[in-house]
């Protein structure tokens, strides 16, 4: 069997969690990494754990003519700069199967746009990476509920949500790299899994029509001066000067274009839950029917008392942002494969073998682009926005959200 040769851009704590998912799927070799710093520790471990050579390029333009997949992992603001070494390799005859963009696809349409003229004239499969629609619970909850809804009709709210302390990098946290807070982050994660499972059995992923979104963004915990020390300190950014959201919440109205009926998808997301690590919850209703899903509902936990919690060395082994290293610990064994991670792998390989396409594409993700820049946009506004107006569908293709811009204080009013 040929493998398929993986060369992944970006170096950091998210690439080093997809070669941790790449190690549980069949058909794949890493054979080449590029980041801003040389990934001497990802080599490595790709070596280590027999993915493949995982030879270090000097740039995403000759890697990509030693590659089949190129995957961008890389920070929000390289996204473009990427697009266009790839699109000079293919001008040069590289032969690449796809490209993978992991969410969020760009900081607004703006690069969602630009990126997709790079690469689209070339006709190499442009697929997007969105872990929580591959999550093993999500199908499971699909196929489970699919003969009932095909009785009773689909779900007519989904809330779904996602929370941990904050990013591990200095970028994710200034909104001008990053493109925003949380809702940028983590808000399009539940975003798309909303619109997914809203959507019924059989029907394509854009089967549903948004017609609303209302927002509610804050800065609360990183807001407070001791807090904004800790970053300024620890990152280098000042929250003072550039703040951006560590919480935001609000709802999705979609239309059913055949029924004309309406659904609804709430999220919340924040950059502030202090308790065992990264929690991913969601829950549906439908007529006569519901699911709940917590990703911290474990079969393990354990328990390390204060005179042996000197002996655990790394809190992340057991969960990802853990936050203690002593009392009651939930631990995932395979957090990879619980989010989706493997699931999403596997699903590429297994498009490109039989010539089907990918579950999701950058149109998709474009969209995803765009109901988070609704979000931004009802927050600023303090009302609601209307995805059927023409002007606002206009505005919202050149639309930068006043915090990607540096200009949070405006929005987010931070206390002194």
């Amino acid at each position: 069997m040929a493998f398929l040769r993986y060369g992944i851009v970006g170096g950091g704590f998210y690439a080093k969690f997809q070669l941790r998912a790449l190690s549980q799927v069949r058909g794949v070799e890493v054979a080449g990494l590029v980041s801003r710093r040389p990934p001497e520790a990802l080599a490595r471990f790709v070596r280590e754990s027999r993915l493949g050579e995982g030879r270090i390029f000097p740039s995403v333009r000759e890697m990509a003519h030693h590659v089949d997949v190129v995957a961008i992992y890389s920070p929000n603001f390289t996204r473009v700069a990427v697009c266009e070494e790839i699109a000079a390799a293919l001008s040069e005859g590289a032969k690449l199967r796809a490209v993978i963009c992991d969410k969020p696809l760009a900081r607004n349409l703006i690069e969602a746009r630009r990126m997709i003229e790079l690469l689209r004239p070339f006709g190499v499969p442009l697929v997007y990476y969105e872990n929580q629609l591959h999550m093993k619970a999500v199908k499971a909850v699909r196929a489970q509920l699919e003969p009932v809804m095909g009785v009773m009709g689909p779900l007519m709210l989904v809330r779904a949500s996602e929370e941990h302390a904050g990013p591990h990098s200095a970028w994710f946290w200034d909104p001008t790299q990053q493109g925003g807070g949380v809702m940028e982050d983590m808000g399009c994660h539940s975003l798309a899994v909303g619109w997914y499972l809203l959507t019924p059995p059989g029907k394509p992923l854009r089967f549903l029509r948004p017609v609303t979104v209302q927002a509610d963004l804050a800065l609360l915990k990183w807001g407070r001066p001791e807090w904004r020390r800790q970053l300024l300190d620890r990152f280098g950014v000042d929250y003072t000067k550039t703040p951006a959201d560590d919480f935001a919440t609000g709802l999705v109205t979609f239309q059913n274009p055949e029924s004309g009926f309406l659904s609804k998808a709430q999220f919340t997301v924040s950059w502030m839950y202090d308790k065992q690590g990264l929690r991913v919850m969601m829950d549906g209703l439908g007529p006569g029917y519901a699911f709940e899903l917590n990703s911290l509902r474990s079969p393990v936990e354990v328990f390390v008392g204060d005179a042996a919690a000197q002996g655990l060395a790394d809190a992340e082994s057991a969960l990802e942002k853990q936050q203690a290293t002593r009392g009651l610990l939930t631990i995932q064994p395979n957090e990879p494969d619980l989010y989706g991670y493997v699931d999403e792998n596997l699903d590429l390989v297994d498009a490109l073998n039989t010539g089907r396409p990918p579950l999701m594409d950058w149109e998709y993700g474009r969209e995803i682009v765009r109901l988070t820049l609704a979000a931004y946009l009802s927050a600023e506004r303090r009302a609601a926005v209307d995805l059927t107006d023409p002007a606002t569908q206009q505005w919202l293709e050149d639309y930068v959200p006043l915090i990607q811009q540096g200009r949070g204080g405006e929005v987010l009013h931070p206390p002194p």
